[in-house]
């Protein structure tokens, strides 16, 4: 999908091919989604597909977002849709409930929650999507007051706000006796990337958590998933925080890929969201691309959220888009070859001798090419 990533100064070759109309999984009655950040250019298209369906939508609005008209200008849009007479948006209005709250607040997230069960009487599916790209080098994060504040902020708004979201939501769903919980992350949960540590870190934390919360609620009936797009979707449709830069890790001076310059010339596209670099300032943005171009940005993963969403047997992980899942499969190959390149470290202090332990010995012969019984003295020990 070159087109969709014009916009990006390198990267892999892209599949070019249109993203197929919305799926969504057979039910027999509408659903109601509870969207924990509702003015992304995702959320809204999202949305639109769920009121087009049928089902029933929980608007959260971060207060300090509605503030912002750039921001909040598409959903504003969607909700004068929903106010029209147009034919085909016949019983928008009743189907939507928008709701100002602020996730790092749980009080906020608890009585949303209960506002939603009152209005729609029930919630099938939680979408945590909020999201935040904090752009700095752990040395840049570090420099001055500010900036480590910056390292708060950034677990806020990704762990913090979303688990308060989900903690709120336990209660019901373990009531009804089903649910869906949905985060939307990053392949940044398995990959980590120069100059955004902290958000790596972050993102890492909110996955760590629901896999533990996963195993905790499967006796409810309650599913959870993770839904892994490109780092990019995520960063192009939500605020990015640049820190100030240090000279030490201009591209001129460090060969690690600049993802501060990849965002920088993005932003730079439009006059409006222009960056100047700065040692001194933290600047913030957020992206606008064209329409047609965020379209196509956010058209796969909008699609994986309606098939997935509320499924009968959803997966645990789902990697949205060839090029998040081939760099995923990298990452997988090198760790395991890894664990095989230093099987022997391991097994070394290993206190119980185990076929297992002789098992990995051999697994790592196998792998060298080398016969059988040539694994030499630990392999014997083993055995």
């Amino acid at each position: 999908m070159s087109e969709r990533k014009a916009a990006e100064s390198s990267g892999p070759a892209r599949h070019s091919h249109s993203v197929p109309a919305a799926s969504f999984p057979t039910h027999n009655s509408p659903r109601t989604w509870f969207l924990t950040s509702s003015l992304t250019p995702l959320a809204v298209r999202l949305i639109r597909q769920l009121l087009t369906h049928g089902d029933y939508v929980v608007a959260c609005l971060p207060p300090h977002e509605i503030e912002h008209d750039d921001r909040s200008a598409e959903f504003r849009e969607l909700v004068n849709e929903c106010k029209s007479n147009r034919k085909d948006r016949e019983g928008w209005k009743d189907r939507i409930r928008s709701i100002r709250c602020d996730g790092r607040v749980m009080g906020q997230c608890s009585a949303a929650v209960a506002e939603a069960k009152h209005v729609f009487g029930r919630i099938d599916i939680l979408l945590c999507c909020t999201s935040e790209a904090i752009v700095g080098t752990v040395e840049e994060l570090s420099t001055t007051p500010a900036t480590q504040n910056l390292v708060r902020d950034q677990f806020e708004t990704i762990f913090f706000s979303q688990v308060n979201f989900i903690k709120a939501s336990l209660p019901t769903f373990r009531a009804q006796h089903t649910g869906h919980i949905m985060i939307l992350t990053s392949v940044g949960g398995h990959i980590g990337t120069p100059g955004m540590p902290i958000y790596t870190a972050a993102t890492w934390a909110l996955e760590g958590f629901c896999d533990s919360l996963a195993y905790e609620v499967a006796p409810f009936n309650i599913k959870v998933t993770i839904v892994q797009p490109h780092k990019e979707i995520q960063s192009l449709t939500n605020k990015i925080v640049f820190s100030p830069s240090l000279p030490h890790y201009d591209s001129e001076n460090n060969p690690a890929p600049s993802i501060r310059d990849m965002l920088t010339n993005v932003l730079n596209l439009n006059p409006e969201t222009a960056v100047e670099p700065s040692e001194t300032e933290i600047i913030q943005r957020y992206p606008k691309l064209p329409p047609s171009s965020m379209d196509r940005l956010v058209g796969e993963t909008v699609y994986a959220l309606t098939a997935i969403g509320g499924h009968e047997n959803p997966p645990a992980r789902h990697i949205v888009g060839f090029e998040g899942a081939e760099a995923v499969k990298e990452k997988l190959k090198t760790v395991t070859e890894e664990l095989e390149d230093f099987v022997e470290s391991s097994i070394a202090v290993d206190i119980f001798e185990s076929e297992l332990k002789s098992e990995a010995a051999q697994g790592k012969v196998k792998a060298e090419g080398k016969p059988e019984g040539t694994a030499g003295p630990s392999s014997a020990a083993s055995t």
